[in-house]
């Protein structure tokens, strides 16, 4: 079973407008650090802002994840010549100190300001505030059966795994907690979820 018990529509319709009104209002506060990101990004390095690519969402669909821009503007094309140093175990990609990082990537990484504009991927619906993190399409491909049940509930910004576990190379406990997210979830599991990624971005552990 997808949940251990049935869940009221009527939570699922809260979890969305929690999603409308949280992501409008910090997209809305937020806007004097989008500005100043903006313009440092633009004086730090040559290429765009912002960084566009094609994520797997719910039930496969495929969007348009923002991100600001940490990386120089050919990183893609440089991935697969640096599969050999990535760290992680299974269909995912990660390197503590990638060679593609600009000089402004790091620190907007370690505080997570690069994923802000994602606010505006739940405002559109395509993504939630609180979900397994969407992966590219590159690694979404290298799946199991077993792995594309992450692919059953909207994705989100933040999640278990982002808090609890997010240098675990393993991405095999990725999924055991999205997992865990899915089959125990609740709107007061995303809340507790919410609060706590709150101290762990301030505590700047992201990469």
């Amino acid at each position: 079973a997808l949940h251990r018990e049935p869940i009221p529509v009527v939570s699922y319709l809260i979890k969305r407008l929690t999603d409308i009104f949280v992501s409008l209002l910090g997209l809305v506060i937020t806007l004097p650090v989008l500005a100043l990101v903006t313009l440092a990004i633009k004086l730090d390095s040559k290429g765009p802002v912002f960084y566009r690519s094609v994520r797997i969402g719910r039930k496969g669909n495929r969007f348009l994840c923002y991100k600001f821009r940490t990386m120089v503007p050919n990183a893609d094309d440089m991935k697969d010549e640096l599969r050999g140093m990535n760290e992680r175990q299974g269909p995912f990609f990660k390197i503590s100190n990638d060679p593609r990082l600009t000089r402004l990537g790091g620190f907007l990484r370690k505080y997570s300001l690069d994923e802000l504009p994602q606010l505006w991927n739940v405002l559109k619906g395509d993504m939630s505030l609180v979900g397994p993190r969407p992966h590219p399409l590159d690694d979404v491909k290298n799946y199991t059966l077993e792995h594309f049940r992450r692919l059953d509930v909207t994705p989100g910004i933040t999640c278990l795994w982002q808090i609890d576990a997010r240098h675990d190379p393993s991405f095999e406990k990725n999924v055991a907690m999205d997992s865990q997210y899915i089959e125990n979830w609740s709107y007061l599991l995303d809340l507790k979820i919410l609060l706590r990624t709150i101290p762990a971005v301030l505590k700047g552990t992201g990469r």
